[in-house]
């Protein structure tokens, strides 16, 4: 994957119903280009899909966030089954580095979500842990 490649993907993930003409202009190459490269990207499965991301998604949990921990010991697999048990645990990803675990969390109400973080923290295994809402929505997976 080349430059223009990255490029071409960043401008789909902000917008991803612009048409080819306005891509080829923005990356300054021929829309037959675009066209290429995009359904190269799709045939060699960089490109998976395209989505949209609708209001409702968003307004379903109003107080959202990832929530990073850090697990002593080999208890990973047992707190990630307690993790995907709770309701307003909306993804859970392992991870490298200084996390072990990232967790999504979404309720309606910020007393809620604090709630959820108490109760997450009490799992036996959780070493530390750290905290951050999300504000706002540009795209999403969903």
């Amino acid at each position: 994957m080349d430059e223009v490649d990255q490029r071409l993907i960043s401008a789909l993930r902000h917008d991803a119903r612009a048409s080819l003409s306005d891509l080829a202009l923005t990356l300054g190459v021929s829309r037959t280009t675009v066209r290429g490269r995009i359904e190269r990207l799709r045939r060699s499965g960089d490109i998976v899909g395209f989505t949209v991301v609708l209001k409702g998604d968003a307004a379903r949990d109003p107080v959202r966030g990832l929530m990073m921990i850090g697990i002593e010991g080999r208890g990973t697999d047992r707190i990630l089954r307690q993790l995907n048990g709770l309701s307003s645990v909306r993804a859970t990803h392992t991870t490298n580095g200084r996390w072990d675990v990232i967790v999504e969390i979404g309720t309606p109400t910020l007393e809620e979500f604090d709630e959820v973080l108490a109760r997450i923290r009490r799992f036996d295994g959780i070493a530390h842990s750290e905290t951050n809402l999300l504000l706002s929505t540009r795209k999403s997976a969903n």
